[in-house]
Parts: C-alpha cells; structure tokens; sequence
C-alpha cells in the first residue's frame, strides 16, 4: 500500500487538485473519500466533475444515495452513509467494473462491495481553512496518477 499526503490552505487549492485528478481518470476507476462532515468530500467531488469535463452542479447526494452526471465518461457520486446498517448490494458492481468514474463518500459502510483497484482518499481538519489529504493505493495506475499530480 502506497501513501501520499498534501496540504491544502483553500477550497480553491482543494478543487484544483481534484480537477487536475479527473483530468486523467479513466473508465472503470474508483475513488473512496472519507472526511468528517464538512471537511471538504463534496469540495474535493466537485473538482473531480469539472476534471472530467462535467457541466451540471455537483453536490452531495446524501438523501438519494447516488447521483449520476454525464462529462466525458460518466460520473458516478455515492453518498453511501444511510447504508451503514444494511448489507445489500445494491448492484454496485454495475458502476465499479462499468464505464465511468465512481467517487464513494462513508465507503467504509459497503466495504466488502469495493474493489481492490481504488484510491482512497480521507480528509483531515487542520484549522478553518487548512485541510490535509491522505492518498492510499495499492494500485499501480493510481499510485503513478497520484505522483503525476502531488509532484
């Protein structure tokens, strides 16, 4: 397992970051985030969208579990939170192995339905403003994106 870790002093830095991300996502590519409330996982998700050329506003689709937006591949955004008591498969193989990008927030909750090829992100507070992301992988292609963009 590879680990990165960078600093961001913005929502702006937050977004970038994530948009040069999407930028090279590719089909099939799965992204877990973890962060308490408000630590910046629809921030980061909104990025990600811009990244993959996505036009509509992204925002957190906590009551509907899953949102679907339409960039260059499809863009698949989970809220998986309200599943922390269930064990069901809701089909979540459909999106992980199909042709989109899929970003997972509270993913520890279907953590047997992931795949092993991911990137896990989780977001720490530092202050009002600073936040500190840690980038895990155990995935080649995700581990070489994440050197590509963190320097």
């Amino acid at each position: 397992m590879k680990t990165f870790e960078w600093r961001s002093s913005s929502t702006e830095e937050t977004q970038q970051l994530a948009e040069k991300l999407g930028e090279r996502l590719q089909p099939g590519d799965v992204l877990t985030l973890e962060g308490d409330l408000g630590a910046g996982k629809t921030t980061f998700t909104k990025g990600l969208g811009k990244g993959l050329g996505v036009k509509r506003t992204i925002n957190s689709p906590t009551f509907t579990i899953m949102k679907e937006y339409q960039g260059r591949v499809p863009f698949y955004h989970m809220d998986v939170y309200r599943l922390e008591e269930s064990d069901e498969d809701l089909g979540f193989d459909e999106y992980f192995e199909g042709d989109g990008v899929t970003v997972v927030e509270w993913a520890q909750f279907i953590e047997e339905f992931l795949p092993d090829e991911r990137l896990d992100i989780t977001i720490r507070y530092m202050d009002d403003v600073t936040r500190v992301f840690t980038f895990e992988t155990a995935s080649d292609h995700f581990e070489s994106l994440c050197k590509e963009i963190l320097g």
